[in-house]
């Protein structure tokens, strides 16, 4: 197992390494003197609030002090705690205690884990890195990620896309596991702040895709006083007259009537409207990219200039 590998909870559990340190008394040994992160589910969070986890053919305890890292040392609530039961959970073998039977009871450290993500991983991220994320729970202002062993980070919702969306619901799924950049890396409270929408193209890449004279597929998304926003993907919008049969979440096949890279608009014309099932949110990211100092989603020969600038 790599030791720098800092993933979100729930990408490691089902590894051979994992599997291969904690089937074995010996395992757990080599893994708690190696400092090992490994990873197991949390099946009862108990009246002492310590988490009891399934560490393969072992059962392992995270007391409570050891289940959340905070880098100002602000006291754990208890939702922290308990809203980890039925989930995976990141954790170090700190000691291995025996229970009534003579097994291996291994005492485990989330915390530690977190500690180590923030110190050797997250602390040492510039601006414009892509690092991967889990989606824990969404609100209305935006995701609550992982960008590492447990540790959660916001992704506002003007930072998930181009084209503007009334909830982030309409990009995300809780439990979906996603790319970000870092927008800013870590300050002194040690908060990250992230984004999103410059893994969606830019308004040539995303208009490439469409040609004058087709008809295509997309969602209403906003409707005002001088037309109809009807996104054609995450990153790209056009607009269409109004229509007074019409609300905003409805498919709709358009019409394109004109391209205009100039202006940065896509004319359309709406056929037809209808009540679609939600689809998954599924992206393709950049093959091989780690890192973006600069992103400009406007066209050159556009006035308009939107732009992306990572600095450190």
């Amino acid at each position: 197992m790599k030791q720098n590998e800092y993933l979100p909870e729930g990408k490691i559990s089902a590894t051979a390494a994992v599997k291969e340190y904690t089937c074995t008394p010996e395992g757990l040994e080599r893994a708690m003197l190696d400092g090992i992160i490994l990873e197991g589910r949390s099946f009862l969070c108990d009246n002492d609030q310590s988490l009891h986890v399934t560490v393969g053919m072992f059962t392992g305890i995270i007391p409570k002090d050891e289940c959340v890292y905070s880098a100002d040392g602000e006291r754990t609530k208890d939702i922290a705690i308990i809203s980890r039961v039925g989930k995976p959970v990141c954790f170090k073998i700190i000691d291995i205690l025996k229970d009534s039977d003579g097994r291996p009871k291994p005492i485990l450290s989330r915390k530690a884990a977190q500690r180590d993500c923030m110190l050797f991983y997250l602390e040492k991220l510039a601006a414009g890195d892509i690092i991967e994320a889990r989606v824990t729970h969404l609100e209305p202002f935006g995701a609550f990620v992982d960008i590492g062993c447990g540790i959660i980070s916001l992704l506002s919702i003007d930072c998930m896309s181009v084209s503007r969306i009334s909830h982030p619901r309409e990009r995300f799924d809780a439990g979906q596991y996603i790319k970000v950049i870092i927008k800013t890396p870590t300050d002194t409270y040690g908060r990250i702040t992230l984004t999103h929408r410059e893994l969606l193209g830019t308004w040539e890449q995303n208009a490439s895709r469409f040609t004058i004279g087709q008809t295509a597929a997309g969602i209403v998304r906003s409707i005002e006083s001088y037309g109809v926003f009807v996104e054609l993907t995450p990153n790209l919008a056009g607009l269409a007259e109004l229509r007074n049969d019409i609300s905003v979440g409805q498919h709709a096949a358009v019409y394109i009537k004109n391209i205009i890279p100039e202006k940065m608009k896509i004319k359309l014309v709406i056929i037809d409207t209808y009540e679609g099932e939600k689809q998954p949110n599924i992206y393709a990211y950049p093959e091989g990219v780690a890192h973006m100092d600069y992103w400009r989603y406007s066209p050159e020969v556009s006035d308009k200039l939107i732009e992306s600038v990572f600095l450190n």
